[in-house]
């Protein structure tokens, strides 16, 4: 007996079946068309780095995920995010980079995390980011979330927040009550502030040693509530005369009316000074966009707006703003909750066209028509009854089946089976290609938001 090995895969890895790959391609590819709208250009970095290149600026909980491992004497790393890589690019090529610079990356990146429900060891990440030379306008920091509340209104998505803030304004309040050298631990301690609660960041705040009176005042500052008129209002008339603080409250102030002019529903985003997103990276405008009915899921998109994106490759100093979407993980909590819409396919195929017989020309002339028509089309070639041919085709889940027999060789005609709703007509041939093109512009319409809500 011939020794077999179980098939299985690594915790933490994603593998689907036909039906649920679909689905998570059509939100992949929502996300891509999108970028594209807003002239991003796509780029796809090897997801093997050298280990010196990756892990240039790498260090604590970051380097100890890398996979890493040596090929004869080369040091390698699997790319742990998307934005190292760009750095490198961009770096490497910039004499050849039209500025700024707009890019796009959709890829698989790897961490060796502790697995668990929600979290993966290989996981699809969605960026964008726009790079400028020596300086990069304000208003690209306003066209990024149009990139995402477009994204999300085309996924199906309405119930969703941009939360937005600028860490110069928190940079610049923190150095007004004398507490820049605590700046870091009190940003990290606020960030927590959804997770562990205001009596949590007030314990947190007050083992890093800050006065009780700076405490409460810097709980006062990031829970402002309000319009984000009201807000800005609210930071303009503050007396606060610290340069940090009035260049965030400027951009900050800008950005927002950069998205009203955009387009983008005061609803969908809101002032919030109590995110702070990537301490040591972040330098300007941070975004985080929440589900409002299902904010346990936590933010579904991030990024913001960084000083100097390649810094530890070259001098040139490039500032750049960008978010990232982990598509892995938001396909996997929507599936959970049972938020995707699967379509039932197990195919891409609209048409399937059954011969009856070896003769099987009229089937390659009407499959290459549709073809022609950008209609996926799948041809059954086997030889057996009709029974089990219509069981493939209800096992696949193809919407329409063709069906050609002798009478349709005979008058260069098709018979057609809706195998929803069971209906079933013959059609000239001509008027059979027109039938299901017309038939499969109707579905993509249907299967434009792929998520239910």
């Amino acid at each position: 007996m011939t020794n077999t090995v179980k098939p299985r895969i690594l915790p933490g890895f994603m593998e689907l079946l036909p039906e649920k790959q679909i689905t998570f391609n059509r939100l992949m590819d929502t996300i891509r068309h999108n970028f594209e709208a807003f002239g991003f250009a796509p780029l796809d970095t090897p997801v093997i780095e050298l280990s010196e290149v990756l892990l240039a600026k790498a260090g604590g909980e970051t380097e100890k995920q890398i996979y890493r491992f040596n090929k004869g004497d080369t040091d390698l790393s699997l790319r742990f995010d998307l934005t190292v890589p760009l750095a490198r690019y961009v770096a490497e090529h910039q004499q050849d980079l039209t500025f700024p610079f707009k890019r796009y990356q959709i890829g698989k990146v790897y961490r060796g995390e502790h697995p668990q429900k929600g979290r993966f060891r290989e996981f699809y990440q969605c960026d964008i980011d726009i790079i400028g030379r020596d300086k990069l306008n304000i208003m690209h920091d306003a066209e990024v979330p149009s990139v995402i509340y477009n994204i999300f209104t085309q996924l199906g998505i309405s119930e969703f927040t941009i939360s937005l803030s600028n860490r110069k304004i928190l940079k610049g309040f923190f150095e007004s009550m004398e507490l820049s050298d605590k700046a870091t631990d009190i940003l990290r301690t606020v960030d927590k502030l959804a997770k562990i609660g205001m009596d949590g960041v007030r314990a947190e705040l007050s083992r890093y040693e800050v006065p009780a009176d700076k405490v409460d005042q810097i709980l006062n500052f990031v829970t402002t509530e309000g319009s984000n008129t009201e807000v800005l209002n609210k930071l303009t008339s503050a007396n606060i005369q610290n340069e940090a603080f009035l260049a965030g409250v400027q951009e900050l102030t800008q950005v927002l009316h950069g998205m009203q002019q955009l387009g983008i529903p005061e609803k969908n985003y809101k002032i919030d000074l109590s995110i702070a997103r990537g301490l040591d990276y972040y330098t300007g405008t941070i975004y985080e966009t929440t589900l409002n009915n299902y904010k346990e899921i936590g933010s579904i998109c991030s990024g913001g707006r960084y000083e100097n994106l390649a810094s530890f490759y070259t001098n040139e100093k490039l500032p750049g703003v960008g978010i990232s979407i982990g598509l892995t993980r938001l396909y996997d909590q929507f599936q959970n909750r049972g938020f995707v819409r699967d379509n039932g396919q197990k195919t891409p195929a609209v048409m399937l066209i059954l011969p009856m017989d070896e003769d099987i020309d009229l089937a390659f002339r009407f499959a290459t028509a549709l073809r022609n028509h950008h209609v996926p089309t799948e041809i059954y070639m086997e030889q057996a009854k009709f029974a089990k041919k219509m069981t493939y085709a209800n096992r696949v889940g193809t919407p329409l089946v063709a069906i050609i027999g002798e009478d349709e060789k005979k008058n260069n005609a098709i018979t057609i089976k809706n195998m929803q709703s069971g209906e079933q007509t013959t059609l000239g041939f001509e008027e059979a290609v027109s039938m299901v093109v017309h038939f499969q512009k109707n579905m993509k319409e249907l299967l434009e938001k792929p998520i239910k809500m």
